[in-house]
């Protein structure tokens, strides 16, 4: 992956953590944990191909913390 297209992944994966986080409190669920949720997803991938270390633990343990989400919607709803 280029440096062009690393730049275009960090940006969106922050508009859409932005967004998530936005949606949060005005209270739209679930649309705000898919929204982070894809966000954490690209800053993950940002920090494995950048081996960022911080970046992975970050973002990478949000992801179970979603899953949770997901399956409370999902599953038990």
């Amino acid at each position: 992956m280029n440096m062009l297209s690393l730049k275009q992944l960090k940006w969106t994966s922050t508009v859409l953590i932005l967004f998530g986080i936005l949606l949060t409190n005005l209270n739209f669920y679930p649309l705000n944990i898919f929204s982070h949720g894809l966000g954490a997803i690209g800053w993950s991938i940002v920090g494995y191909l950048s081996k960022d270390k911080a970046l992975m633990m970050n973002f990478g343990l949000q992801l179970p913390l979603f899953i949770f989400g997901y399956y409370n919607y999902f599953l038990l709803a």
